[in-house]
């Protein structure tokens, strides 16, 4: 990789900073400390914290951060999550998830990729930029920092946006430190995100002995049916700005264990990820008209995570891909592949623009990631700064 060493890096270490976020255990909706050893690292630097806890009665309580250094315009913001997603057998770990080990210039452990060595990189770029400039620069730095983005994600993102709203608060451009890039940093910088739909499919019968079927009302069959009137391969040709669209199975479910045994209902849970072809609306109403199509009774409930968007790629995201160009020597693609992330709500405030790590290994058994890729971009995202604020 070039470059790496031959730019100033603040006395901030992303490395030994990634490595303290990995070491706190903090599985949705638990912190251990997270939030706290970032917004020490941001108070240091001169930023003003706020911690913005959100939860309605019956829900986890989830603690966030929104941090600010400067009162001019533009107002240059980072956001990010410091929850993980579960271990998964800790057994099958080369090494203890929460250990933060580095291993032959990789830190090794649960969130290293998604995306605690982003943080950690957000906050030597800030680090440095402030260090170098006295200062914010010619506006000001923010950072948004949830603790829910792997989970329900409703008291997380969502509730900062509109906290942010009711404040008045202006954010002029948002880099989100999603994990990005397939396969080495430089790759791909994202400036949209196709929608996401989970839909539950039931289908119900009458339970009963298999010897006496008349007795009884087997769902599958009618189920079967119903699932074969799916669409198959994509929904649409894409366009311009975003992939196809794409509905995947994921499970099905029926039956008791039993061989002898008729079960009583019969499920189905898919997924849909959808282009700005489609609204809510008329997703909803083609894939029912696609089941009314078999005659059968049914029942399908439809939960939206989020609509598709689109950034063109302007100020914000040329500049980290001019600091890319500058540092790694590689122009990155603009692309809206991939899954949905909080991006979907900060885009309400501001364009965004998300990159990050290394995706590959991200919410597997030994996710990991480059030291050097840590490093590397802790330099873009200051370079961005630079080009934005300096």
């Amino acid at each position: 990789m070039t470059g790496v060493g031959d730019s100033k890096l603040s006395d901030l270490d992303p490395v030994q900073m990634a490595v303290d976020l990995v070491r706190k255990p903090s599985v949705t909706p638990e912190d251990h400390g997270a939030l706290d050893l970032v917004e020490g690292i941001l108070q240091s630097m001169g930023f003003e914290c706020q911690r913005l806890p959100f939860g309605e009665e019956g829900e986890d309580r989830i603690d966030n951060l929104y941090a600010r250094l400067g009162t001019k315009s533009p107002n240059i913001c980072f956001a990010g999550h410091t929850d993980v997603v579960p271990t998964g057998p800790v057994d099958n770990w080369s090494a203890p998830p929460f250990e933060g080990l580095i291993k032959d210039g990789w830190l090794m452990g649960r969130g290293a990729a998604d995306m605690k060595g982003a943080i950690a990189a957000f906050l030597s770029a800030c680090s440095a930029f402030v260090a170098e400039n006295n200062g914010p620069g010619r506006g000001s730095i923010s950072l948004l920092i949830t603790g829910d983005e792997e989970g329900l994600a409703i008291n997380g993102t969502v509730k900062m946006v509109e906290w942010l709203k009711n404040k008045g608060e202006v954010l002029d451009g948002c880099i989100v430190g999603e994990p990005t890039n397939p396969d080495a940093l430089g790759e791909m910088i994202k400036t949209g995100r196709r929608g996401s739909v989970n839909c539950i499919l039931t289908v119900l019968g009458h339970q009963g002995h298999v010897a006496y079927p008349e007795r009884a009302h087997n769902p599958n069959p009618d189920f079967l049916k119903l699932l074969s009137c799916l669409p198959q391969g994509p929904l649409d040709e894409g366009n311009e700005n975003f992939p196809p669209t794409n509905l995947e199975i994921t499970c099905l479910e029926s039956g008791t264990g039993a061989f002898n045994v008729i079960p009583g209902k019969a499920a189905a849970k898919f997924n849909i990820r959808f282009s700005d072809d489609f609204k809510p609306e008329r997703l909803e109403a083609l894939i029912r008209g696609k089941l009314d199509g078999a005659g059968i009774a049914y029942d399908l409930d439809l939960y939206f995570k989020g609509v598709s968007f689109f950034c063109p790629p302007g100020v914000l995201a040329k500049a980290l891909s001019h600091a890319c160009e500058k540092f790694l020597g590689k122009t990155p693609e603009f692309s809206t592949t991939g899954g949905t992330s909080d991006a979907r709500y900060i885009q309400e405030l501001c364009p965004v623009a998300e990159f990050g790590l290394i995706s590959k290994t991200i919410h597997a058994i030994d996710e990991k990631a480059k030291t050097d890729d840590i490093l590397a971009l802790s330099q873009i995202y200051r370079l961005t700064l630079e080009e934005l604020l300096g």
